[in-house]
């Protein structure tokens, strides 16, 4: 290579550095003011989910819900997007409540569990709590299936081709006997019997669970100082889920009123919640108890966190 070609090499490689220069530290700077920014968020959210008010008193807040909820449909809009059961919110999430509960919760455990006691075993245990009210959904959803087809009939309508002085016969059902509910509303046909709201249950029980399992994260912070990134980002996740919930439950009870179906679902919800978190999981670590997330017997986050946590890093 002559000296002519290397002098315009150095060239180019010392424009391209400072090209590369002057992008790089704006981004920089706009990545610190996210960080600060996620940093302050999550320090004010996890304060807030941490405070006895809000663990103690949030199941008064859904059955306030519950309750007062239907009171909205006086001014709901019927031209409203949400009064469509098919727009894209309604399927993307309420078709998939649990699903995306256990993603997002089960992934703040796994790291907030790794993070703070660096055992894999530790973290299946806490993780096994999201897994039992997996089981508990899963079996409330084929009871009330299960109870629906039993106390329930189908009917299809009747189209009258007499004459219009015999109003009344356009009201005649037909019965069809042998017919589950999903099968009868398949074929666009009407089921009456008794029914339990499974989509109310589903999303009281995820977002007690939400506010169980992410609530000690402002305690995860004041032990560690300098929680990871990562951790701060899914918590902010879950909360974003949490609300997300509360929101589709309001619009359920607003814009589909059903009762005293939906605040059955929810009394079920809470029954659920109250069996496990704040009964058998109170009875401590064990072979057939995975414990709390909070502190006390089976804690997720104890007082020797932070060293346990120093010897990690190390």
């Amino acid at each position: 290579m002559d000296l002519k070609t290397k002098m315009s090499w150095d060239i180019s490689l010392e424009k391209l550095y400072d090209i590369m220069t002057d992008v790089v530290l704006p981004l920089r700077f706009v990545v610190r003011i996210l960080k600060s920014v996620l940093e302050l968020s999550t320090d004010l959210l996890g304060r807030i989910l941490g405070s006895r008010l809000v663990r103690k008193h949030f199941h008064l807040l859904l059955s306030g819900m519950l309750l007062f909820g239907p009171a909205f449909s006086l001014w709901a809009s019927n031209y409203s997007i949400l009064t469509n059961a098919n727009n894209y919110l309604y399927r993307k999430f309420l078709k998939s409540v649990w699903g995306w509960t256990f993603l997002l919760s089960g992934s703040f455990i796994i790291l907030l569990s790794l993070s703070s006691h660096c055992s894999f075993f530790l973290c299946l245990r806490h993780l096994s709590r999201i897994i039992l009210v997996g089981f508990l959904w899963v079996g409330c959803r084929k009871g009330l299936t299960l109870l629906e087809d039993t106390t329930g009939s189908c009917y299809e309508p009747v189209d009258s081709h007499i004459s219009s002085s015999s109003s009344s016969s356009s009201s005649l059902l037909l019965l069809h006997e042998d017919q589950t509910k999903s099968s009868c509303l398949r074929a666009n046909l009407q089921w009456r019997g008794y029914e339990v709201s499974q989509e109310v249950l589903v999303l009281c029980l995820s977002s007690l669970l939400l506010v169980e399992e992410i609530s000690v994260f402002g305690r995860h912070v004041a032990q560690m100082k300098t929680p990871d990134p990562s951790l701060r980002i899914i918590f902010l996740l879950c909360v974003v889920l949490l609300l997300l919930w509360m929101f589709l439950l309001l619009c359920l009870l607003a814009y589909f009123p059903k009762f005293p179906s939906q605040q059955l679902g929810g009394a079920l919800g809470y029954l659920g919640w109250r069996v496990l978190y704040q009964g058998w999981y109170q009875l401590g670590p064990s072979w057939s108890c995975p414990g709390l997330p909070e502190p006390g017997p089976g804690a997720l986050l104890t007082s020797k966190d932070s060293e346990k946590h120093k010897l990690c890093v190390e």
